[in-house]
């Protein structure tokens, strides 16, 4: 049997597979057993920023693991320590918890607003159409979409789900109660949509008046992506609460809330933990993810690259415009909105050895590692030409 049939026989049938039996990654690359060749324009869905093997995530790991692999969160560890000292000289923010993944600090992002409203009588989160938080009971709580809900409610009390880039129906629903905002000011699961400019000043706005929190969901759009250090830079936003994943640990498991002042003495001993959160291998492996993107200035790699990438895009659109419908997004977190579904096309350039995603059914989503150059890019844009010339 081959991959894709022990699966089935072993697996719970989750995950909608690639037909590729991917054998190693190198660089913008992955090679698959038959000894195929792929540019990867999607890491991993944005977790492989360093694309694949990199030499010093590879080192991070091996020193560590031959130190320790695991310690129980009684014992204070240097690689979690150092970690949340360079997660707050770039946030500018005070406090860090760390978690597993993007889900996971979601949770927690959503326990440590209603501990800090408990005493004020503000239980009610909103968060907006649209949206993808994660799939645990909390996140799903927090999201509209019916794909991701049928079957496994009832969810949490005193959460609603607002229309996003709506200020009208956001005025509505803030009141006395309201906690916390939750938002991904550049929606990636929903098809790289970004906050307008005046929503996310009405946020603010509201923010200050009604004084809930805003907790920014930065796991995709997080740590350079955009060309900025956070997605919601872009915009005239002030989180309290900042939640980040993917990238953030070079491939392994790791994510983590960051806590502004109004927050960061909420969290005390006891009320919140983890077994397996703050690994200190994933913070090792997280130290040198940080180290080489800011070090190599790969967040303004990101920037120039996407502006190549959104010139090239932008120009196809000009030339296909029966085809495509928008393009969005920052950096090198891009979409291509189409006025069809849009798998064919990504099996086209898949034949074509280029893999990108299609996500919401007809957004061709491109999440590139953070150390794509312009060969790459341009020969994206080709195979992209090409696959619409065939329609």
């Amino acid at each position: 049997m081959n991959l894709l049939e022990r699966e089935s026989t072993a697996m719970f049938h989750t995950y909608k597979r690639l037909p590729l039996e991917v054998d190693h990654g190198k660089g913008v690359y992955l090679y698959t057993a038959d000894g195929k060749k792929y540019l990867d324009m999607f890491a991993g869905l944005a977790v492989n920023a360093l694309g694949y093997s990199h030499p010093r995530i590879v080192a991070a790991i091996g020193e560590q693991v031959g130190r320790y692999i695991h310690l129980s969160n009684y014992f204070p560890q240097e690689p979690q320590i150092r970690l949340a000292e360079m997660l707050r000289t770039y946030s500018g923010y005070k406090k860090v918890f760390l978690a597993n993944s993007g889900t996971e600090s979601i949770e927690g992002a959503i326990k440590l607003a209603r501990k800090w409203g408990a005493g004020k009588g503000k239980t009610e989160i909103i968060a907006f159409s649209n949206a993808f938080h994660g799939r645990t009971m909390g996140a799903l709580s927090l999201m509209d979409r019916p794909k991701y809900l049928e079957g496994y409610g009832p969810f949490l009390p005193n959460c609603r789900v607002v229309e996003f880039n709506n200020t009208g129906e956001l005025r509505k629903n803030v009141s006395g109660r309201t906690a916390a905002v939750l938002l991904e000011s550049i929606q990636g699961e929903g098809g790289i949509n970004p906050v307008t400019p005046e929503f996310a000043e009405e946020i603010t706005n509201l923010q200050k008046s009604s004084g809930f929190l805003v907790i920014a969901d930065e796991i995709q759009s997080g740590i350079g992506r955009t060309g900025k250090f956070f997605g919601f830079q872009h915009f005239t936003l002030s989180p309290d609460i900042i939640v980040i994943a993917k990238p953030i640990g070079g491939g392994l498991p790791l994510g983590a809330i960051i806590g502004g002042p109004k927050v960061a003495d909420v969290f005390e001993p006891g009320v919140h933990g983890t077994t397996f959160g703050g690994n200190p291998v994933a913070c090792a492996a997280g130290i040198a993810v940080l180290d080489e993107i800011t070090e190599h200035g790969l967040i303004d790699n990101a920037r120039l690259m996407g502006e190549i990438l959104f010139s090239g895009l932008r120009g196809l659109q000009k030339e296909f415009p029966n085809l495509v419908k928008e393009v969005r997004g920052f950096g090198l977190m891009a979409g291509m909105e189409l006025n069809r579904e849009g798998e064919g096309i990504v099996a086209a350039l898949r034949d074509d050895g280029i893999l990108i995603n299609c996500t919401n059914t007809n957004v061709l989503r491109f999440l590139p590692p953070l150390i794509i150059e312009k060969p790459h890019v341009e020969t994206t844009l080709e195979s992209l030409r090409k696959a619409f010339r065939s329609l």
